[in-house]
């Protein structure tokens, strides 16, 4: 098994058992301690699995969400070919909705500079980025600012939405299954999101593999809210079928 794979099953077995431990994982995969101890390090560094005594426990079992930067330097070759497939999703004239989130932050920075395109984000990342722009004519959803996503928040941003209707909505989430839908650690953010879908016509989920089969305190849609979901060819093949049962269409890019 190549360091790459054994890392995978590593990542998977710590989101089903919401634990791992070093000595159980080198028996399990025939490798030294000392081996498993360097794969938990590389781990940790993407933003995957944060090391404890005698093993890991990922990310999103520990109650808080990574900060932005921590969570835009990871899987960013997949971020970078979900953005690329999502452009596809974008109209040749009219108005996008981007939500916060650094899989959303790649689509802001491929957009065409060849149509006009109006473009709507409570993010300040995507903001600072899309006010460049001399196609884009930009809308900032105010509110409140959650330090941990940069994401505008509270009544203000739903407020805003209220009045907004737009071609397509890009959507991140921090978990996505067929039994949940989509979820989120944080409550104010679960509502921006659910105010983005319904001030979009069509709304599109980007999310990477590591997203699915997890769940998070707050729900803000199921997937029948959803048209497509673009993800990375990383995600369990299995569940593809469960997925698009419930609704979406389900595109690997």
């Amino acid at each position: 098994m190549y360091a790459a794979e054994r890392q995978q099953a590593i990542a998977a077995l710590a989101r089903q058992d919401g634990r791992v431990e070093v000595t159980a994982l080198a028996e399990t995969l025939d490798v030294t301690t000392e081996t498993i101890r360097r794969d938990l390090i590389a781990l940790e560094r993407r933003g995957l699995l944060v090391r404890v005594h005698g093993g890991a426990i990922p990310v999103d079992r520990l109650g808080y969400e990574p900060a932005v930067a921590v969570r835009d330097s990871v899987l960013t070759t997949e971020k970078e070919a979900i953005a690329k497939r999502a452009l596809e999703e974008i109209p040749d004239e009219g108005s996008i909705l981007l939500d916060a989130g650094t899989t959303t932050l790649r689509i802001a920075q491929l957009l065409p500079v060849d149509r006009e395109l109006t473009v709507v984000t409570n993010s300040l990342p995507h903001a600072t980025l899309l006010a460049a722009m001399p196609n884009v004519t930009l809308h900032f959803v105010g509110g409140r600012i959650r330090p941990r996503t940069l994401a505008a928040v509270d009544e203000a941003a739903q407020h805003f939405l209220e009045d907004v209707f737009g071609d397509v909505a890009f959507i991140g989430a921090n978990g996505i299954s067929a039994q949940r839908g989509l979820t989120t650690p944080d409550r104010s953010e679960a509502a921006v999101k659910r105010a983005f879908i319904r001030a979009a016509r069509r709304t599109v989920v980007v999310a990477d593999h590591t997203k699915f089969g997890t769940n998070h305190f707050s729900s803000f849609g199921s997937l029948a809210d959803v048209d497509a979901i673009i993800t990375d060819s990383g995600i369990d093949r299995r569940l593809v079928a469960d997925l698009e049962e419930a609704g979406p269409e389900v595109v690997i890019a």
